[in-house]
């Protein structure tokens, strides 16, 4: 499972295209952070679209990664990242939008228009949500030859849909903080805006959503990285093995999603976790160590099983 940056620019065509048009914004928004001194519920006027920019990059080369590792065309998948490419236009397009018009983007119903905006980014979400999903069946279809990684990047999009549904609370009833003209929140038991980590802003004095929204998300890099590791630096385990620690590394990077999301909507700041948290991510170290154990004793390679 290699890479091959020269052909990186024909592994999707709009979506590379898209990503090239992000990091053009990423730039432009990170001299909109140092130029525009306007503030917005705590933080640099510029700095969402700059993180939003930055993400897009990330996810949509990953994206169009996986597509090129399809061992033959899928017009299905390849519409349906046109979809994506679509649909993440119109969200940036209204992020990017709302700044200029000097207002929030997210949780705005502040007037008609502004709710009308919110609600076609919820919809263009939606959307992109079922693209990713159908992407996530085409490549569980069309079988990768090398096992690993097709293990690393079928539990990845799964994973990455989990990490957009981590995102569903933000926009619960629940989440309603009784102001007029704000529809949600991120962050649970303080305001949206206050004290946060520095660059991503998750609250530090209450519980944020983001958290788990990111590392789900995230997963679409993180197992693909992992299983590059593993496929180059334990050669020595045969490929089952490296195939069987992804399964074990995808089924606890879930549950650290699910595991971080509930830490958040129980309204506790990341790096002050309560005795009932660190139970439970000890809970979950240990069992993927067993785990990861039992594979690794279960698949060696035949020359390891002699030399012991």
């Amino acid at each position: 499972m290699t890479i091959d940056l020269r052909r990186a620019a024909h592994w999707h065509r709009p979506l590379m295209l898209f990503v090239a048009a992000m990091a053009v914004l990423a730039v432009v928004s990170a001299v909109g952070v140092l130029v525009d001194s306007r503030v917005l519920t705590g933080a640099p006027i510029w700095l969402k679209p700059f993180k939003f920019a930055v993400s897009f990059v990330v996810y949509g080369t990953t994206l169009a990664w996986m597509l090129s590792l399809l061992p033959r065309r899928s017009r299905i998948a390849e519409w349906a990242g046109t979809v994506i490419v679509a649909m993440a236009v119109i969200e940036m397009a209204l992020i990017v939008g709302q700044v200029v018009r000097g207002t929030t983007s997210h949780f705005n119903d502040t007037t008609p228009l502004n709710t009308a905006l919110f609600a076609a980014m919820g919809a263009s979400i939606m959307v992109l949500f079922l693209a990713h999903f159908v992407i996530g069946i085409v490549v569980l279809q069309r079988r990768i030859a090398d096992r690993v990684a097709a293990r690393a990047v079928g539990w990845g999009l799964g994973l990455s849909l989990l990490g957009m549904l981590a995102a569903v609370p933000m926009v619960l009833p629940s989440q309603d903080p009784g102001i007029e003209g704000i529809s949600g929140a991120h962050s649970v038991g303080v305001a949206d805006g206050g004290a946060g980590l520095p660059l991503v802003g998750w609250s530090t004095t209450g519980g944020d959503l983001r958290i788990g929204h990111f590392v789900g998300l995230h997963a679409l890099q993180a197992l693909p990285i992992l299983a590059i590791l593993l496929n180059r630096f334990l050669t020595r385990l045969d490929e089952r093995a490296r195939a069987g620690l992804v399964v074990v590394a995808g089924g606890a990077y879930g549950v650290l999603t699910v595991l971080l999301t509930w830490q958040a909507l129980r309204g506790q700041p990341l790096l002050r976790p309560d005795a009932l948290t660190l139970a439970a991510v000890a809970a979950l170290v240990l069992a993927t160590a067993t785990a990861a154990a039992l594979v690794v004793a279960r698949r060696r390679d035949p020359e390891l099983a002699l030399a012991a």
